[in-house]
């Protein structure tokens, strides 16, 4: 699943792509996609037609785009899912297969498709929190801001981390916590940070969650820097292009490679239903606790 760094890159390309212009037409091709619009695809139709698009803005995971005109006062919400894209395309490019969503302009430019494999994504048209100069949609509001935003709480985020009954990896997942870290960029911060995905929270000191932060911070600022992280064809940028940073990870899909750091190759250990990769060695597994 996409996390901050690839949903930035795709919040960057809306900015350019879409910010300012009036949509003309909304064709929904597959219910599915719109699920998450309480009166369904009429609706999300009636309620995009007309407006004018603002610049798209992110929190974690979700990006969201506030509406003028029309639609002021609402903002039109999306979630890439597993496999979801949105593309910025020229009305001539033949229909994707998996084509799910797609907004025609009054200018009669490129068209912005939604594009969802397996979807598990979705867009929806949701009404914002009064005042709110972000147009951030009411179901939203709870996430916690992430590390690379300008108004993230470094200490705030140090004394809950340090709070908090739990282990290290399930609190950076923890959306309400801090939001945009996934299970990739988790254990790639946890690699740098030398910190074992079971450490219990109130173990850790207030300079090794302060490092933490900052490694899951540079990491994510890496990737972004190259487009974020694509194993295979579903993530890519709204121009269809993928991101490199898979090259450089140093822990994620890396089992039985050699530590970049040790040697000792790099395990993977079954962990919520998902993988954790991590080095035996330099992250040692916390006393009376198991590697699983």
């Amino acid at each position: 699943m996409p996390e901050l760094p690839e949903v930035e890159v795709v919040r960057r390309g809306l900015a350019t792509w879409v910010a300012g212009r009036t949509v003309a037409d909304v064709q929904v091709l597959h219910p599915r996609a719109v699920r998450r619009q309480p009166a369904g695809a009429a609706d999300f139709t009636a309620r995009l037609t007309g407006t004018t698009l603002g610049t798209a803005q992110r929190r974690g995971k979700y990006l969201w785009v506030p509406l003028a005109g029309a639609g002021a006062g609402f903002s039109l919400i999306g979630h890439l899912g597993m496999s979801g894209q949105l593309l910025v395309q020229d009305p001539s490019v033949p229909d994707e297969t998996h084509l799910r969503v797609r907004l025609r302009f009054a200018d009669g430019g490129r068209e912005l498709r939604f594009v969802d494999q397996r979807t598990f994504g979705g867009l929806a048209v949701e009404e914002a929190e009064d005042g709110d100069p972000e147009g951030t949609p009411v179901s939203i509001a709870h996430i916690a801001r992430d590390p690379l935003d300008p108004r993230f709480d470094d200490a705030a985020f140090v004394a809950a981390l340090r709070a908090k009954r739990t282990t290290v990896k399930r609190a950076l997942l923890d959306q309400t916590l801090i939001s945009g870290v996934g299970n990739i960029y988790a254990d790639e911060a946890l690699w740098r940070s030398r910190l074992h995905y079971d450490r219990p929270t109130a173990t850790l000191t207030r300079p090794q969650a302060l490092l933490l932060l900052a490694n899951a911070r540079d990491v994510m600022s890496a990737a972004l820097a190259v487009g974020g992280t694509s194993f295979d064809s579903l993530y890519v940028n709204v121009n269809g292009e993928s991101g490199y940073f898979s090259r450089d990870l140093d822990a994620y899909g890396r089992e039985q490679e050699p530590c970049r750091r040790c040697g000792t190759p790099i395990r993977r250990a079954a962990w919520m239903n998902r993988s954790s990769y991590f080095c035996p060695r330099c992250q040692r597994v916390p006393r009376a606790r198991s590697e699983g």
